[in-house]
């Protein structure tokens, strides 16, 4: 499944794909399947969260948090290995700090994991790109759990 980052649709996308760039069936705009993150505002995370038929992580970040830069090319690898299979989103706190403090956040960069329409496990800070995607798949597989390590 792939969120149209034009006017927040999901899309499903068969495989093998067809050939082409597939569009968007609603806005019929040109569909990323890269599995590269995309920025949301407050509203269209609200929406992607409570309508994601896959698990959604979200990067809470400021464009003057040094962390926050560092921590940017990890999660688009992240993504980018995933497509389809996690939707990883971007919200800028400094732009859109209303939905950041909802959240509760306090530090950033903030990694949150939605799955099913709710929040499943947060962290902060930097994490290497093996210990990400390991927090991840342990708070999003069927087999984790409410023990899961968050």
């Amino acid at each position: 499944m792939f969120r149209c980052a034009a006017c927040g649709a999901f899309n499903r996308v068969r495989e093998p794909r067809p050939a082409g760039t597939p569009e968007c069936g609603r806005c019929h705009r040109a569909l990323d399947v890269s599995g590269a993150p995309q920025e949301v505002d407050g509203e269209g995370l609200d929406r992607a969260i409570v309508s994601s038929p896959v698990p959604v992580l979200l990067d809470l970040w400021a464009p003057w948090c040094a962390p926050c830069r560092a921590a940017a090319p990890i999660v688009d690898a992240v993504g980018r290995a995933q497509p389809g299979r996690l939707l990883v989103l971007k919200l800028n706190t400094e732009q859109h700090p209303r939905p950041a403090s909802a959240l509760g956040v306090q530090g950033i960069p903030t990694f949150v994991v939605f799955a099913g329409g709710r929040e499943v496990a947060r962290r902060s800070g930097v994490m290497p790109r093996p210990e990400l995607e390991r927090w991840v798949a342990s708070v999003t597989t069927p087999q984790a759990g409410a023990g899961a390590p968050a």
